[in-house]
C-alpha cells in the first residue's frame, strides 16, 4: 500500500486545496486538483509497471529506451471519479477506458443503511491487461469492490491498482479482506467513517464539489 501523505509531497498540497472549504468552492480548481492527484498516482503506478527494451529513430541515429509493455485499462466510477480518472488519461494517454455508474440506494424512511446499485458499465477486453481503477473517496469500500467483480466479466486482468483520494480505515480493512489481489494507492487514510458513511475529516460530496449539487 502506498499512501501520499506518509512522506513528502507536493500531492499534500493538492490535497489540502481539496480540503479547504473556502478554496473548493471554486469547481474549476477542486476538478484540476483532483486531475493533478491522477496524474501523480499515474507516475507513481507506471514505475511499478512492466517495461521493455525499445529503439526509437531520430534524425541523426537510434536512441534506446525502455517502454510500457501494455498500456493498462483505466477505469472509474461515474460521476465523480472523472477528473480523478482524467489525471491517469493525462499520462497513460494510450490507454483503453472502462466506466461504471454507481451509487448508493438507500432504503425508503431516511433510513442510513443503503445498497450499492449499479446501472451502467462498460469496459475494454482486461484479459491479461493491468487494471487502474481510480474513485476519490475510498470509504466503505462496498462500491469499489462491486465495479471490480462486475468488471471481470469483461476478462480477468493481470494485475490491478486501485487508487483513492482520501480512504477510511474501514475502507482500507474491508478492501484489503475482500480484494487481497489489488494494490492500494492512497492520498491519505483519515480517522473514521461517522453514521452516514462519510469519511471524517474528508472533504465533503466529491461529485457534488465537482459538478455542482444533485436533485
Amino acid at each position: 500500500m502506498f499512501v501520499f501523505a506518509q512522506q513528502p509531497s507536493l500531492a499534500n498540497q493538492y490535497i489540502a486545496e481539496l480540503r479547504d472549504v473556502s478554496i473548493q468552492q471554486d469547481r474549476l480548481r477542486f476538478r484540476r486538483n483532483l486531475e493533478r492527484l491522477g496524474e501523480l498516482m499515474a507516475y507513481e503506478i507506471s514505475r511499478t509497471l512492466p517495461y521493455q527494451n525499445s529503439a526509437v529513430q531520430t534524425s541523426l541515429g537510434t536512441a534506446h529506451t525502455q517502454l510500457l509493455r501494455q498500456q493498462p485499462v483505466l477505469g472509474t466510477i461515474l460521476r465523480a471519479g472523472l477528473p480523478f480518472h482524467q489525471g491517469f488519461a493525462n499520462y497513460f494517454d494510450h490507454a483503453e477506458n472502462a466506466f461504471a455508474g454507481a451509487y448508493r440506494g438507500y432504503k425508503p424512511g431516511g433510513d442510513d443503511e443503503f445498497e450499492i446499485e449499479m446501472d451502467y458499465i462498460v469496459s475494454p477486453d482486461l484479459s491479461g491487461k493491468t487494471l487502474i481503477l481510480c474513485d476519490p473517496m475510498l470509504a466503505t469500500g462496498r462500491s469499489l469492490e462491486k465495479v471490480y467483480h462486475a468488471l471481470l466479466r469483461y476478462g480477468i486482468p493481470a494485475q490491478t491498482h486501485i487508487a483513492a483520494v482520501l480512504a477510511s480505515p474501514e475502507g482500507v480493512r474491508y478492501v484489503q479482506t475482500q480484494l487481497p489481489q489489488c494494490h492500494l494507492w492512497l492520498g491519505a487514510i483519515d480517522d473514521h467513517l461517522n453514521e452516514h458513511f462519510y469519511i471524517v475529516p474528508g472533504l465533503g460530496d466529491a461529485g457534488d464539489l465537482a459538478y455542482g449539487q444533485k436533485v
